[in-house]
């Protein structure tokens, strides 16, 4: 009896081109339709491991990592410079493509942020650097100051107490170590509202005042003073 032969099964055409168009595990620069190329790991054609991704709208570039095509985990953003090479804006944590975690960003050459994000925005404890020379370290919520901090000016005056929406609000103090003095009191959107003033290392300050700062004659100035603070506190709830 004759031995007849089968016939190979085989599968469609389409089945193999589909399998090699999928992007999985390291790949060579792919390039997009609107000129956007990425060069690193894949994973069910999305971007996912280490990676490298160059727009071409600004020329702007990330080296990190990434999260079923976001960025997630660490990693550098960084802008093309006009003679030439790079400028970092932001090295730390993403999440879901926005800054989150802990990360420093770049403003400028004198300005930058070092310390904690939340989508996008400086949330939670950092420090930030003013081109004039000051200083702020402490809280932050929804990108401006909130909380409790210290900003200190590049002649060594400092503020210490509570912020709100990047203003001093609240009970705080200012020193005024190049006068020798200290106010403590409360603060209503940037302004002192009421305090006391008093000398404050005057012996040893470079410009000290010229005379100390006399003694209150009230009866009772401190029952003054906080029902006074009491007052404006209870306004700035």
């Amino acid at each position: 009896m004759p031995h007849l032969k089968q016939p190979r099964a085989t599968e469609p055409l389409w089945k193999s081109w589909d399998f090699k168009a999928q992007k999985a595990g390291v790949r060579h620069t792919v390039y997009s339709v609107n000129g956007d190329q990425y060069t690193g790991e894949w994973l069910d054609n999305k971007k996912h491991g280490k990676g490298t991704q160059t727009w071409k709208r600004n020329g702007a570039i990330y080296d990190g990592d990434w999260k079923f095509g976001k960025r997630n985990g660490f990693g550098t953003y960084s802008t093309p410079l006009p003679g030439g090479g790079y400028k970092k804006i932001y090295s730390g944590g993403w999440k879901n493509d926005k800054k989150h975690g802990y990360g420093t960003n770049f403003y400028s050459d004198e300005d930058y942020y070092e310390g904690e994000w939340y989508a996008d925005k400086r949330s939670g404890w950092g420090r930030m650097y003013y081109t004039d020379g000051s200083i702020y370290e402490g809280e932050w919520y929804d990108d401006k100051q909130n909380g409790e901090g210290m900003l200190r000016l590049a002649n060594e005056n400092r503020y210490e107490g509570h912020w709100k929406d990047g203003k001093k609000h609240g009970e705080g103090k200012f020193f005024y170590l190049d006068k020798g003095q200290m106010y403590q009191g409360v603060w209503v959107e940037d302004v002192p509202k009421c305090g006391t003033m008093v000398d404050f290392g005057r012996e040893g300050a470079p410009a000290p005042t010229v005379y100390p700062i006399p003694k209150l004659s009230l009866a009772d100035s401190g029952e003054v003073l906080e029902d006074a603070k009491t007052t404006f506190l209870q306004e700035k709830e």
